[in-house]
């Protein structure tokens, strides 16, 4: 692993995730996340079954694990009919095939943190969803205590749109969940009635103590 008092920076590069990568992609995902994911999960990322996905990799390590996983982003098209957000497309009723890539996990191995691995592994997912003519946004959740998380998104200009009560269960106990989604890629500017819905709920929530001012370096 990265030396955090190392003056020498990785070379951070990025690829699909492959079926080499299950095992560590299994056990980041089981330190980082308080959610177990089934083994099917895993299986569907590597081998690219409706789940696209995104891997970081230390290309200049001198051992032979230059090509292990130290960051990854999972997604999925969803339609935009079926997601939370589905009543915030009515504005254009008559567009059937529009849709979503929402973000099912994102994650920065501990030791090479605050290197930008994560917000370019978001960068990658609005390229990506940028090119799909009839996508207009990527969205996810955030568990509601998660600071670091609603700041992190904050800073990569995602809007709070929603709060869904008891969305999560975790050891026998509820949690909130807030959903985030960044506008894009209108052909009508349906992008701009989305955002203002968006700037609206976040005023609200803002207004009832969540601190959006927190920053951190990712």
């Amino acid at each position: 692993m990265l030396d955090p008092r190392s003056e020498i920076y990785p070379t951070i590069a990025y690829r699909p995730i492959q079926p080499s990568d299950l095992e560590v992609l299994e056990n980041i995902h089981l330190a980082l996340f308080p959610i177990r994911y089934e083994r099917e999960f895993f299986l569907n990322v590597v081998n690219g079954n409706g789940i696209i996905s995104w891997g970081a990799v230390d290309t200049s390590r001198s051992d032979d694990r230059r090509d292990e996983l130290i960051g990854f982003v999972t997604t999925r098209i969803i339609a935009a009919q079926d997601s939370e957000i589905e009543d915030l497309f009515r504005y254009n009723s008559s567009r059937k095939d529009l849709t979503l890539l929402y973000i099912l996990t994102l994650g920065v191995v501990e030791s090479y943190r605050n290197l930008g691995i994560a917000s370019s592994l978001v960068r990658e997912v609005i390229k990506y969803a940028a090119s799909i003519s009839n996508c207009r946004g990527v969205y996810l959740h955030v568990i509601s205590y998660n600071q670091p998380a609603i700041s992190f998104y904050n800073k990569m200009l995602f809007k709070l749109v929603r709060r869904l009560p008891h969305f999560y269960y975790i050891r026998g106990q509820h949690y909130d969940s807030y959903l985030f989604v960044y506008y894009g890629f209108p052909e009508d500017g349906g992008c701009q009635v989305l955002e203002q819905r968006g700037e609206k709920y976040t005023q609200m929530v803002q207004v009832q103590g969540i601190d959006h001012s927190l920053g951190i370096s990712e």
